[in-house]
């Protein structure tokens, strides 16, 4: 029974983690995919990929507020060093973002067309597509951020 209840707690608090994070991924990317299409004119199309560098830095801003919420309040150390660790994070994490960036380019060109009116505020295609890709890659970072990286 403690250890349903302590599973349920991490997963909780990985929920809140991962939230804060998207939060964190999806404000940036708002700022990004705004600015940089001023400096760099292809960022809107890059070769048929969509908001490429947008994409790459916000997933980076909130792969960083991840880890650091992780090993504060979701996993506890365990097997590995610091170093190593933090390696295997960010490796999982660079899988993560090309998958992340892959499913954007899918929801964006074929999935997500028009804009979505929630009346307190409308979400672009844009945002929309990078919060299905979000929620899509997450579950697979828990599993194995889990197992492999943190204490199992």
């Amino acid at each position: 029974m403690r250890d349903l209840i302590l599973r349920q707690k991490q997963v909780l608090f990985f929920i809140i983690a991962g939230g804060l994070s998207a939060i964190v991924e999806i404000g940036s990317f708002k700022f990004f995919s705004t600015s940089l299409p001023h400096i760099f004119p292809r960022e809107t199309n890059f070769h048929g990929i969509h908001y490429p560098l947008s994409n790459i830095f916000s997933t980076s801003c909130g792969i960083i507020s991840n880890y650091f919420l992780s090993i504060w309040f979701v996993f506890e150390r365990g097997k590995h060093s610091k170093r190593k660790e933090f390696a295997y994070f960010m490796v999982v994490s660079f899988i993560s973002t090309l998958l992340s960036l892959g499913f954007f380019q899918i929801f964006y060109s074929y999935i997500f067309k028009d804009n979505i009116d929630l009346i307190v505020y409308t979400l672009s295609p844009e945002i929309t597509s990078k919060i299905a890709a979000i929620l899509l890659v997450s579950i697979l970072n828990y599993s194995i951020k889990k197992k492999v990286i943190f204490n199992g």
